[in-house]
Formats: structure tokens, C-alpha cells, sequence
């Protein structure tokens, strides 16, 4: 009877044991329950990203319904410039409220690739990893594992930090020498969500959002000529060409040599009525906007210009590299 009882003991020692510490395994598991069997959410929080020496930083707001409907609202801290983008049945689209414009896509957004304010795809960056690694440390569960973000390869990977609650708290993207790249910190997220009927349709979000036809500085030239930071190996500018147009300006730059390509900057107005463009490419965060990104061009609207890259000769990632260039900083001749 006491030996009967002893080995009673050690088992139950060993059961209360394994039951206080949960293991990398347990955590995931967890964590992808509650978020698979969530059919809604709603997050708040901050985005950082980096390019060079520039910080850009975001608020963020993310509504999400099973299956597919998305509505992730972005806020640009140092210039106020609004953005929405937008998934239901009918399509992708970006609400850009400033221009009383939207863009529609026929893409495959958000599965196209990582996204760092939605807690599928971070999730599922962890369970595709084989080779992800764990660590407890400050208090935090940290997962690290492997991105896809084919418009930017040179992001790498992606430490995840989960409190004990295992709620997701931060994510960290590096590059391949471990430089903070991107940052997200969520100050909010609510599972237990619940959206009117129409919540997620285009007519209901331009008429919530802002139409900050006052505060929008309407820029009728262009003083300042932005040229690219960055150009491929033997290319150079050979012509640079003003037009007028019915909102003011085109200036066009045209760049010969070896990988030629031409940057567009146009001036831009508020539409008076609501317009709906469809959009060839796929939408992306460009540094402090969200750029239309296709094989041969991108496209993206930033204080009061838009800009057009475009080449029959770069690859794409090339494309990105001369736009985020022409991103830093502003230089005149």
C-alpha cells in the first residue's frame, strides 16, 4: 500500500510539473487556435518602418470577418495622409480619402504575401517555418521565423513577441544583417468583434472616412524636382521635360544607359465626386504610402505628387529599389 502510494506520488509530481510549463509547441498550437477560431477581430496599434535613415510611422487600425473581408486603416503620423485598404466580395480596393479617389485590384491581397498587422499571416510565417526558433525572455514568448515579402527582399525574417496571455504584442522584421526594418506594436486586440452588415463595403467606408478636401494642400507645380537617391550602374539622366495638364503639372525624367527607365511626377487634385479607378498590380506599403506595384511600374501618391516608375528593362525589385531612393530625401537642381 505505501509502495502503491509513493509511485502515486511521483506520477502526480511529474503530471503538475509538465502541467506549469508549457513548451514552443504548446504556445503555437495555442495561439493558432485562437486565432483560427476567431470569425473576428479588431486591432489598434503603431507601425515603424525604416528606410535608411527615416522613420515613417503609422497608425494602424485592422477589422477582419471570416472569410475574406479586411479593412486595415493607415495613418501616416508626420503628414496626416489617410489610407484604406480594403477586401470584400466584390474586390481589393485603396480608399485614398485626400483625393476623393479609390483604386480597385484584382489581387490577391493579403495572401500574396507577410503582412505584419494581420494575425493569420504572422501565424502562419511560424507554423510554415521549419526551422523557426523560440525563446522566453522578458517576460515574452519570442518566435522567430521566415518572411515573404517579395517586394522586398531584403527583409528576412521576423521575431514575434507573444506576453503570457498569448497575446500577440509586437512583431520585429530584420533584414539579413539583423537591422530593425519594420516594427509593429499592437495596443489592442479585441476577438470578440462585431461589424454592421455593411461594414465592409466601399460606399459605407467613403462615407465614414474624412474628406479632407480642406486640409488638403493642392499643389498646382512642381518646385522642387525629386530625383532618385539611387540609380543603377551606368544610368543617367538625358532628358527632363515639363507639360501642363488639367491639374497642373507632368514633369518627365528619362534615364539612359545600361538599365534605362523613366520617373513621372504629376501635381494632383481633390476630385469633386467620388471616382473608382481599376488598377492594374497589387497594393504595398512604399516607405510613406501604399504604392500599386506591377512587373514593369510603380505608382504611388505622396504630399500632393504622384509618381510613376516605370521600365521594359528593370526587374521589379529594381523598380522598387530607385522608389524608395526617391522616398529619403528631396533634392533640387
Amino acid at each position: 500500500m505505501k509502495r502503491k502510494l509513493f509511485f502515486l506520488i511521483i506520477v502526480l509530481s511529474f503530471v503538475l510539473v509538465g502541467c506549469g510549463k508549457k513548451t514552443d509547441k504548446d504556445i503555437l498550437k495555442e495561439l493558432t487556435k485562437k486565432i483560427e477560431n476567431a470569425t473576428s477581430y479588431y486591432i489598434e496599434g503603431n507601425m515603424d518602418i525604416i528606410n535608411n535613415e527615416d522613420t515613417y510611422n503609422y497608425q494602424v487600425n485592422v477589422s477582419h470577418k471570416k472569410e475574406d473581408y479586411y479593412k486595415v486603416y493607415l495613418k501616416n503620423q508626420s503628414n496626416n495622409h489617410e489610407q484604406i485598404i480594403l477586401r470584400n466580395k466584390d474586390g481589393v480596393y485603396v480608399v485614398t480619402p485626400s483625393l476623393n479617389k479609390s483604386f480597385k485590384f484584382q489581387s490577391e491581397w493579403p495572401y500574396n504575401n507577410s503582412q505584419v498587422y494581420l494575425l493569420k499571416s504572422i501565424i502562419n510565417d511560424i507554423n510554415n517555418d521549419e526551422n523557426k526558433s523560440f525563446e522566453e525572455k522578458d517576460g515574452y514568448y519570442i518566435f522567430t521565423s521566415k518572411v515573404n515579402f517579395p517586394n522586398n527582399l531584403k527583409l528576412n525574417k521576423q521575431l514575434v513577441f507573444i506576453d503570457k496571455s498569448l497575446n500577440i504584442k509586437e512583431i520585429q522584421v530584420l533584414d539579413e544583417n539583423n537591422n530593425l526594418q519594420i516594427k509593429m506594436t499592437f495596443n489592442k486586440i479585441d476577438y470578440k468583434s462585431e461589424f454592421k452588415e455593411n461594414y465592409f463595403e466601399l460606399n459605407t467606408n467613403l462615407e465614414s472616412s474624412i474628406k479632407d478636401e480642406e486640409n488638403f494642400k493642392e499643389v498646382t507645380s512642381i518646385e522642387d524636382v525629386i530625383y532618385p537617391m539611387y540609380l543603377p550602374t551606368n544610368t543617367y539622366l538625358t532628358s527632363r521635360d515639363t507639360v501642363a495638364t488639367d491639374s497642373g503639372e507632368r514633369l518627365i525624367l528619362t534615364f539612359d544607359g545600361d538599365s534605362p527607365f523613366m520617373l513621372i511626377e504629376e501635381t494632383v487634385k481633390y476630385e469633386d465626386e467620388h471616382i473608382t479607378i481599376p488598377t492594374y498590380g497589387t497594393p504595398d506599403m512604399l516607405v510613406d504610402t501604399i504604392a500599386t506595384i506591377s512587373d514593369n511600374s510603380i505608382n504611388w501618391f505622396s504630399n500632393g505628387i504622384e509618381y510613376y516608375v516605370i521600365s521594359d528593362v528593370l526587374a521589379k525589385n529594381e523598380l522598387l529599389d530607385i522608389a524608395r531612393s526617391i522616398s529619403v530625401i528631396p533634392v533640387s537642381k
